[in-house]
């Protein structure tokens, strides 16, 4: 008898004798897959006796082939690890990296605050817009400044007109 797997549809040969009336589980040996098997097709013919002697002692005794069904590996579920690979202890013990955990929410707020920065490029700006800044307020209250300190007159000119002579050279290098 040949049996076909329904799900991979690999065919095996199995003796007529191996399936009874009442069916019999079968496992597929490719997939694995399990089901009930029923014999396929009854003899509709009754054979005589004498016939089926002859047919017995003329013929050799035929091995059959029977598929062994194929060992399937069962693969155990993998174990879970004893720690966690981004557990604190783990990562400090083979990588070197120590975390500090602390438990209390409010200390956590207060160093996130301490470890804020405006990081370079915003300090840039900000140091330019301030310069700017200083700049203009000294420039409309020159006047003031000059009629309580007569002294800084000097200093003051000076410092405008190195600020041209910068401005110069920017629009010159732009230009250029």
């Amino acid at each position: 008898m040949i049996l076909t797997c329904n799900s991979c549809e690999k065919k095996f040969v199995v003796p007529d004798n191996a399936i009874t009336e009442s069916g019999r589980m079968v496992q597929c040996g490719s997939c694995g897959n399990k089901w009930r098997q029923f014999p396929i097709g009854k003899i509709t013919k009754p054979q005589s006796i004498s016939r089926l002697q002859k047919v017995v002692s003329k013929s050799q005794p035929v091995k059959q082939k029977i598929q062994k069904p194929k060992k399937v590996k069962s693969t155990a579920p993998k174990k879970s690890r004893e720690i966690s690979l981004y557990s604190p202890e783990y990562l400090a013990k083979k990588h070197g990296i120590k975390i500090h955990e602390t438990k209390d929410p409010i200390k956590k707020s207060q160093k996130e605050k301490k470890a804020v920065s405006f990081g370079f490029y915003n300090s840039l700006i900000l140091f330019v817009f301030l310069v700017i800044s200083l700049s203009r307020i000294l420039y409309f209250a020159q006047d003031i400044l000059v009629s309580y300190f007569p002294m800084s007159e000097f200093y003051l000119n000076y410092f405008f007109e190195s600020i041209r002579n910068i401005f110069e050279i920017w629009k010159n290098l732009i230009n250029y």
